[in-house]
Formats: C-alpha cells, structure tokens, sequence
C-alpha cells in the first residue's frame, strides 16, 4: 500500500497564516533539518550563509509577479491572466464562467475583448482589441490563504528583490527572504519558471500517484547549467527551482551528468512525492506549505515524510509564520 494524501495533513491553526511580510525581509525564522541526523533546529534567516559550503551553488528562481487579476469596467467579471499568447491574446480563468462564452466580450480600461475559444478544462481564449495595461489596470492575485486583497505595497514586498522575467501569479516565495546585501556574499544563478496558479491547486485524488499536475514554463541558460555541473553541492531556493532542476536531471541521468549544458526552454508537470531520488538538488530551502499538497509532498521527498512532519509540528508549536509571507525552512 504505498501512502495517501491524507499521510500529508497537519493541524494549522489560521492565526499562524502570514497576511502580510515583515517590515525587513531578511528578519524572518529559519528552522533547519539536517537529513543525515535527524535534527532539527530553530535559527533565523541571517544564518542562512553559516550553513554553506565553499562549493555550493545557491540556485534561485528570478521569475517576476505580473498584475494578473483583473475586473471588467461594471465590476461583473473576474479575469486572471493565465498566460500572455501575444499582447493581445490571454488565456484566463473567467469568473463567473457561464456569461463568458465564444462570442461574448468584456470592456478592461475601456478596451473590448472578445471570447475565441473555451477550452476543456474551462479557461478562456480572450482577444482585446489593444493591449491591456496590467500595470494600471491589474491586481496581484495573492494566495486566498491571505484572505484580503493585494494593497500597493504588495507590488514590491510579494516579489524577489532579484525578479526580473515578467510571467509569473504567484512569487517564489522561498526567494522573499533575500536581500541584495546578502545575495551579494553567497554563490548564485538563477533560473527561471514562472509560477501558475495550478501551485496553490489542492490534491484532490485520495493517493498522489492519481493527482494531474499542472504544467508550468521554464528556461535554463547554458552558461548555468555549466556551473550546476561544476558545482559540489546544488542548493535550490524553492520548490520551483527544484522542479525546473529535477526535470532536466532526469533527462540526463543516463548520460552521467546533472544538467546538459545548453540554453534550455520547455514546460514541466513534473510531480514529486516519496519516494523520489533527487539528481540535482542536495539541499532546499523552502516555506512552510498547505497540508496534503504537492509541496508538502515534495518536501517530505526530499526530507523523509516523518521528519517533515514532526518539523511541522514544531513550527506550530513555536508559532513559526506560515506559508507566502512567512518564515522559512533549510533541509541539508
């Protein structure tokens, strides 16, 4: 019998759910599991640097959040911007739905667009007529965990201070917690993938081998992957570099190397869930996750399901901050 979603659930109560950052990034809590051992301690983000190696590779993920979430000029639909086809092609989740079909338009900024195409799964094809601006006229489309709107000052603190390729929903948030000042002392690359909404898209199916993972877009230059081969140990900042890196790991492993060296662009649904053997990642940072989803899983892949959930249990007992805007956690 292998294991069920419910073997990843944990008790939360709502008052340890972050809504909002801390005023300096770097102030957060870091707990730190070490595999090998067992342990677990309870340091603070400042001591990240103390547990690299002279040869490690921190990888970071340098997606950038775009205003994605929009509303139609009578406020009567809800438009989040899946993906940019073209400056004036989307593919969006359309709430409510059933007004939205092929045919029908919708004014953003006083610009119409018009339905094309309903996909299978529910998303739409919307064609404007011109370009929307986002930046005037979108939203953030923070986490419903958050339970408030996006304010102005979630357009800089719900994104990395390294962000720099426009396409993601959701931030990276394992990357929150880095300021240049520190970035600038540790070994680094990015990568990129850029964060859908099928991230926060809970497990349905009662085992994870029957959960369909959502696909999300990558890209991978070979100057990178030549240092990710290079280096001793791979650290990934997040579940979306482990991915990204994971992916391109299983494709070499047959050939002996981690990553092959060359510019690499593509999409990956990988899922990962125990047992899993990682070829890239040797050590992961990363937030605290919903239960019974597919970070948690990954997580408890990495770690050991057992040790990831009597970490977790700690953090609610020490009242760690959970989730996007919260505190963070070092598996080595």
């Amino acid at each position: 019998m292998g294991l069920r979603t419910a073997d990843f659930h944990y008790d939360l109560p709502p008052e340890l759910i972050a809504d909002r950052p801390l005023e300096r990034r770097s102030d957060s809590r870091m707990m730190v599991i070490d595999r090998a051992n067992g342990t677990i301690e309870h340091k603070r983000f400042t001591d990240f640097e103390s547990y690299l190696r002279p040869d490690d590779l921190v990888m970071l993920n340098n997606t950038r959040v775009i205003p994605a979430r929009v509303f139609s000029d009578d406020g009567g639909i809800e438009l989040l911007c899946l993906d940019r086809l073209s400056p004036v092609e989307w593919r969006c989740l359309v709430r409510p739905g059933k007004k939205m079909k092929v045919g029908r338009t919708v004014q953003v900024g006083g610009i119409t667009g018009t339905v094309m195409e309903v996909f299978e799964n529910g998303d739409r094809l919307i064609r404007w007529e011109s370009s929307v601006d986002l930046d005037t006229h979108g939203h953030l489309a923070l986490p419903h965990y958050m339970g408030r709107e996006d304010e102005i000052s979630d357009r800089e603190r719900y994104q990395t201070v390294f962000a720099k390729e426009e396409g993601a929903i959701a931030a990276p948030t394992a990357g929150l917690h880095f300021t240049p000042e520190l970035l600038a002392r540790v070994p680094h690359d990015f990568l990129t993938l850029h964060v859908g909404v099928g991230t926060f898209r809970p497990v349905q199916a009662e085992r994870p081998e029957d959960h369909e993972m959502h696909s999300e877009r990558y890209a991978l230059s070979a100057s990178t992957a030549r240092k990710i081969n290079e280096a001793g140990r791979v650290v990934a900042v997040g579940t979306t570099v482990t991915r990204v890196l994971e992916t391109l790991g299983l494709r070499n492993s047959e050939f002996g190397i981690r990553i092959e060296e060359k510019n690499q662009f593509g999409e990956t649904n990988i899922f990962i869930y125990p047992p899993y053997d990682f070829r890239v990642v040797g050590a992961l940072l990363t937030n605290f996750h919903l239960p019974e989803s597919t970070l948690i899983m990954l997580v408890s892949a990495f770690a050991g399901r057992e040790l990831v959930l009597e970490a977790y249990r700690q953090a609610v007992a020490e009242k760690y901050r959970f989730y996007s805007y919260g505190d963070c956690m070092l598996i080595v």
